[in-house]
């Protein structure tokens, strides 16, 4: 929900997530000693859209000495200067800038890079909006297949890099940044919510199928972060909070297994709701908020 309001097409940002959520549910604990420790302690991670408010934070959170970061960006002035600060604090950094909306390449690329590294963690963090223009008979054709192509192709081709070899000794650990927007459709960010509420099933499907292999699955729904996507956007941004507390809440969760990692909490609470109640109402509601486009 941290999109500029432009004409849907005109403010595309690739590298970082930077939306809204929190949510109710809670997850369980992880089923293998191994994959517990690695969890909690991760000697490896790989982090895409790493140049973004989220995941900037969430590399600077992560860097330590001991510890391997594999940064993903698409901006290499950025990504070289968080390097060079994840280095400052003893980490080990290896960066990285394959194109995600080339799906084979990236599915390539990654599984070269688990090959050479043992990944414990991957975020599935790389992601971009858009806001649909007032007036507009139909969501831009190629703003809506740029913004899929990134946080749905994109998530599912980090996913299939990294998933065989961490099936393969029944340990690590996948964290898919989804949104709040994942609850309920907004009618600003059509296509955007779409892309987010494909994310969520995809990764709720995928714990409850590899937690008895020792891989555990978490899906984050972040709320309103302040980045500077975020302050474009002109409609309310309640309980909106900074990169590093977000990146603090997310580290929490993925140490605890959470299924979902949601937050801030009234927040979750409220898209929730508008989420089970009936439709007609919930329409009613975000308009009155100035959600209804």
């Amino acid at each position: 929900m941290t999109q500029s309001r432009q004409k849907c097409g005109s403010d595309i940002s690739y590298g970082q997530n930077d939306t809204v959520s929190q949510d109710p549910t809670i997850g369980q604990s992880t089923p293998r000693q191994s994959s517990r420790r690695s969890q909690q302690q991760p000697a490896t991670l790989l982090i895409t859209g790493a140049t973004g408010g989220i995941g900037a934070a969430l590399a600077r959170l992560y860097a330590k000495p001991q510890r391997t970061l594999i940064l993903h960006g698409r901006d290499p002035g950025r990504l070289a200067a968080l390097a060079r600060d994840c280095e400052a604090r003893g980490a080990h950094v290896v960066s990285t800038s394959f194109d995600l909306r080339d799906g084979a390449a990236a599915v390539a690329a990654l599984r070269q890079l688990s090959g050479t590294h043992r990944i414990d963690l991957a975020i599935v963090n790389a992601g971009v909006s858009s806001m649909i223009g007032r007036g507009e008979e139909v969501e831009d054709w190629e703003t809506a297949r740029a913004v899929l192509a990134v946080n749905l192709d994109g998530a599912l081709a980090t996913i299939a890099g990294v998933l065989p070899e961490m099936r393969r000794r029944g340990a690590g650990q996948i964290a898919l940044v989804s949104s709040l927007e994942a609850y309920i459709g907004m009618p600003v960010t059509p296509v955007y919510s779409a892309s987010k509420a494909a994310l969520k099933a995809y990764g709720e499907a995928l714990r409850g199928w590899l937690a008895p292999q020792g891989v555990q699955v978490n899906v984050v729904l972040p709320g309103f972060v302040r980045t500077p996507m975020s302050d474009r956007y002109t409609a309310a941004k309640p309980w909106m909070m900074s990169p590093e507390r977000a990146a603090h809440l997310i580290l929490r969760g993925l140490e605890r297994n959470r299924a979902r990692i949601a937050f801030p909490r009234l927040l979750a609470w409220g898209m929730w709701w508008l989420s089970v109640l009936p439709p007609a109402l919930s329409q009613r509601i975000l308009r009155t908020l100035g959600y209804g486009g």
